[in-house]
């Protein structure tokens, strides 16, 4: 593609993009203020308690859902033959568990987001396919958007079919379309009166969608035209996958059911829609809502994935206890030697601040009262990465065994530790529901907002802009005049804790201040790169690192603070999140000396000169061929929408 089309796709993408996010702020968000340099303490304390009847909901059905699993569910069984037995979807579903988020009025559970995020975290220390199974049906499946977005007529008529039983899905991604929409090759094509679409195209890892009853399929309809431009409309439809007697409707096709390294009783898959037909009414939103709903829908959506691996964390720690108080060498418990009691020491620490921060942020979306598509973000950030960090340092610590299948050690009578299965049913957490760097991506954009709005006016001005460039200059001098010298004055020093140590209330002190200087280097950063910062993803990494431990710090001395308030004597939450505090300084320090102090074009450099070929003869004396009998895969592959090009570049 030329440098032209390359540039024209680019701001295709990126207009699309900007077109679909949130730009104003209606509630206010922690996490968005400190990326302005206000530490709003305010915000997380006092840190929020769970309303004790909605706990005993939780606890209730915390409960029943043991019986289930215990009964129905086998996670090692799973993993050995890759299937999930149907007994135990029927039984979570006549529990509730599919319809968690689903109102009492339309025949759900209606339970709270924290209730919600407390399911998932039990049934994640239990089973990771189990957990994949109910988030992905209501976490991005039909429930949530229906509830954001739908009409009445289609909450009647879809909802209480899910509470029923009917499984869900959310098909987005395709085989060449991952997190660049603008892509996006399924089209829906309206009919002459209007009355339904056409679907066309192929969805690849929609995760529950071989199984699925009721799929949200995000589909190009037909573009707008502004200045003599093509704009493209992405909408969402509900789309209903079998008819009365069970069967696959026309034009629908599950072509292929994927495996992977992990998740072994996953059920996820390529579809494919050959003009499938889709009534107009089954739109939800507007046409053009698709890519708003699909975020908007991950924003709350994300909060299961972070839910999930802090309950994955907790069995984990539950394990390295164990196994490091009853191994024994040279003499004495592998636990106590500084090696090892390092690890457990960060295990324990960071589990703690897993858990404040998902809980924080799921009283947040409860009580409405802020924006949470930042803390959604970092929740899913930070614990996905932190989780498999954990994984990876427990298979250390647990040596053999930990890399020993546990059917292996369970039939040499040994016990069956699961960790060998956990790393690799929790590396896609890293990627699913956006990737780690994608959520890099969205903080990133979001932290330069404010700057953004004020500067990219002046600098890149857009066709039709009313607004003269004086006028907005003088605007964003005036901001500027009366906001970046406030990045400079020492932060707060009374934060109004009753129960944190000394040390404690330093580690806010810290916080408070750093906040004002990460602003304060964001702005510079902006001022030094202009429009050309988008492209210096390293560098707005590492202001991204900092703010989500920044927001991390901060969750976990409120929530030290809350523990010890109801139990004084017990100062065991303290040693935790001062802990976590140190070692996120630390990595709060690297982060600015890194931005400092990058070699950026380095890695540019040497990353087009490996896609140029010029280091072939590195991996001269390597096989570096596949096997015979797999090399004609190209001319196996399901041919779909935009497939022969596709096949052309895999040959």
């Amino acid at each position: 593609m030329a440098s032209g089309e390359d540039k024209r796709a680019k701001d295709a993408a990126m207009e699309l993009a900007e077109a679909a996010r949130e730009t104003e702020w209606q509630f206010p968000s922690f996490t968005a203020e400190m990326f302005k340099g206000n530490f709003r303490w305010d915000l997380m304390y006092p840190y929020p308690e769970q309303d004790p009847e909605d706990k005993k909901i939780g606890d209730e059905l915390q409960a029943k859902v043991k019986e289930v699993l215990e009964k129905y569910v086998d996670p090692i069984e799973i993993d050995r033959t890759g299937e999930y037995p149907k007994e135990a979807i029927k039984a979570l579903s006549d529990l509730g568990i599919f319809s968690m988020k689903i109102s009492k009025e339309y025949g759900g559970l209606g339970l709270s987001q924290i209730n919600y995020a407390r399911m998932l975290s039990y049934i994640a220390s239990y089973c990771q396919s189990t957990v994949t199974w109910v988030s992905a049906h209501q976490s991005i499946g039909v429930p949530q958007p229906l509830k954001d977005f739908g009409t009445p007529e289609q909450k009647k008529k879809f909802l209480p079919k899910i509470c029923a039983g009917a499984i869900s899905a959310f098909a987005l991604t395709e085989p060449d379309v991952g997190s660049d929409p603008a892509k996006m090759s399924t089209t829906a094509t309206p009919s002459e009166d209007g009355s339904y679409y056409l679907l066309n195209g192929d969805k690849l890892w929609t995760t529950n969608g071989p199984d699925a009853d009721i799929i949200v399929v995000m589909a190009k309809t037909p573009p707008k035209i502004k200045n003599g431009r093509e704009i493209p409309q992405i909408s969402a439809f509900v789309f209903e996958t079998k008819d009365e007697n069970g069967n696959y409707v026309p034009g629908f096709e599950v072509v292929h059911r994927c495996k992977f390294m992990g998740l072994k009783g996953l059920s996820n898959g390529l579809l494919r829609f050959n003009n499938a037909r889709v009534p107009a009414e089954n739109i939800i939103g507007k046409p053009g809502m698709g890519l708003k709903i699909a975020l908007t829908t991950l924003n709350t959506g994300r909060l299961g994935v972070p839910a999930a691996g802090a309950g994955a964390c907790k069995s984990f720690l539950d394990d390295a206890a164990w196994w490091s108080a009853n191994r024994v060498q040279w003499g004495q418990a592998v636990g106590k030697h500084q090696a090892i009691s390092k690890k457990l020491a960060n295990f324990a620490a960071t589990t703690f601040a897993m858990q404040a921060m998902v809980q924080l942020t799921c009283a947040f979306a409860d009580k409405k009262n802020a924006d949470i598509r930042l803390e959604a973000a970092a929740a899913k950030y930070f614990c996905t990465e932190q989780t498999w960090a954990i994984c990876d340092d427990l298979l250390q610590v647990m040596g053999g065994r930990g890399y020993e299948m546990a059917t292996s050690l369970y039939n040499r009578g040994d016990k069956p530790f699961t960790v060998e299965r956990a790393m690799r049913d929790m590396r896609v957490g890293r990627i699913f529901e956006g990737s780690s760097e994608v959520m890099h991506l969205i903080m990133a954009r979001e932290a330069m907002d404010t700057h953004f709005k004020l500067a990219m006016p002046i600098i890149q001005p857009k066709p039709g802009q009313k607004e003269g460039k004086l006028s907005l200059i003088l605007k964003a001098m005036k901001f500027y005049a009366g906001w970046y010298p406030k990045t400079w004055m020492p932060a707060q020093k009374n934060f109004g804790v009753k129960h944190l140590s000394a040390a404690s209330r330093g580690h806010l002190k810290f916080a408070a201040k750093t906040c004002k200087k990460l602003a304060r280097r964001l702005f510079h950063t902006m001022a030094k790169y202009g429009p050309k910062l988008e492209y210096e993803q390293v560098i707005l990494g590492n202001f991204v690192e900092i703010g989500v431990d920044l927001f991390v710090m901060a969750a976990s001395l409120a929530y030290a603070d809350h523990l010890l308030a109801k139990n004084p004597s017990d100062r065991t939450p303290e040693e935790l999140a001062d802990l976590f505090c140190s070692a996120a300084r630390r990595r709060i320090a690297a982060n600015f000396d890194a931005v400092s102090n990058q070699f950026n074009r380095k890695y540019k450099k040497v990353a087009v000169n490996l896609m140029d070929g010029k280091y072939r003869w590195l991996i001269q004396d390597v096989y570096n061929d596949l096997p015979p009998q797999y090399r004609d895969y190209a001319k196996n592959a399901p041919k779909s929408v935009g497939a022969e090009d596709m096949m052309t570049a895999r040959k």
